[in-house]
């Protein structure tokens, strides 16, 4: 229980993160800088880490590098270019929707990677709040759904545009990424990795990889950088510390103390954060259906940790 609830709190940190992380993106910032800066800081950070990492790394034969890229390179650099990129390409309501189905990947790849049962009870209370999810992103999944809908009865209209494809293929690398990363980062638990240990690879693979593809999209430009202000660079350091320090020390210290099916679930508390801070912060009205989705995911996360499913 305490490992769900540690994640749960991380989920609260990301949650945060979005109050400032958004309004940057939405004022012109490239998301691949923000992400890029972010994990320059967050390997400064663990710098003094990476020389023990490398020799524990070498001493059990590079046992576990598998699951640094995974975590590094394809969660942290490019589900997050390729999640944010889809937004550009099709209606974002539609990327919100299809990445509502990441639990479902996560809980299954840690099923066949990792050996982790599922019982009949857990199956049905998961999706129990997978429903809750849902749910609480109505808003999202309605205009998603009436997005299709118009594009389907409109015969001079193509679903499935190249630009379509492109955005659709992204989201589902992103749900790829995002869900692998929490079984292979329970994998490296399970292979005796600190977490100390597991954010450093992570954030360093993770840099290494968003170089030369933020290079690539921005065709060698990094001068944007230099004409961010002190107010953008104190942004920025808060989401560090917020997001990248505070929530994802606390991620890996509940995922360690939990089963990745569970942690797969604790994440979807991430909207139901995010729907309270703009509750209480942006003055943000909650409808019916997203506060019966909230219920759902409590009641149905809350059964499973108190049966042991």
């Amino acid at each position: 229980m305490f490992g769900f609830l540690l994640i749960i709190a991380a989920a609260f940190c990301w949650a945060l993160d979005t109050l400032i992380r958004y309004p940057l993106i939405y004022s012109g910032i490239a998301a691949e800088y923000i992400v890029l800066i972010e994990h320059f800081f967050l390997c400064l950070f663990f710098l003094p880490q990476l020389k023990g990492l490398f020799l524990k790394w070498k001493a059990h034969h590079f046992e576990g590098w598998k699951s640094f890229l995974v975590i590094g390179g394809l969660g942290s650099a490019v589900a997050t270019i390729t999640f944010t990129k889809a937004f550009a390409l099709i209606n974002p309501s539609l990327v919100i929707f299809f990445q509502k189905f990441q639990p479902l990947f996560a809980i299954s790849l840690a099923y066949g990677v990792l050996g982790e049962k599922l019982s009949k009870e857990f199956v049905l209370l998961g999706l129990v709040c997978l429903l809750g999810g849902f749910l609480m992103a109505s808003e999202e999944v309605s205009s998603a759904l009436a997005y299709i809908s118009e594009n389907l009865d409109d015969p001079k209209e193509k679903l499935l545009t190249e630009k379509h494809f492109y955005g659709l293929l992204f989201t589902f690398i992103a749900v790829i990424g995002w869900g692998s990363s929490t079984v292979f980062g329970k994998k490296l638990g399970l292979l005796s990795y600190s977490e100390k240990e597991i954010m450093t690879g992570r954030f360093t693979i993770g840099f290494i990889s968003l170089v030369p593809m933020t290079l690539i999209l921005h065709q060698g430009d990094l001068s944007p950088l230099a004409s961010f202000d002190r107010f953008i660079w104190g942004k920025l350091i808060v989401m560090v510390l917020v997001s990248g320090l505070l929530g994802m020390g606390l991620y890996y210290l509940g995922l360690k103390r939990t089963q990745a099916r569970m942690a797969a679930l604790a994440e979807m508390f991430f909207p139901f954060c995010a729907l309270g801070l703009n509750w209480i912060f942006l003055d943000a009205q909650l409808n019916l259906t997203q506060i019966i989705g909230a219920v759902l995911l409590l009641v149905g996360s809350t059964l499973i940790q108190w049966k042991h499913y």
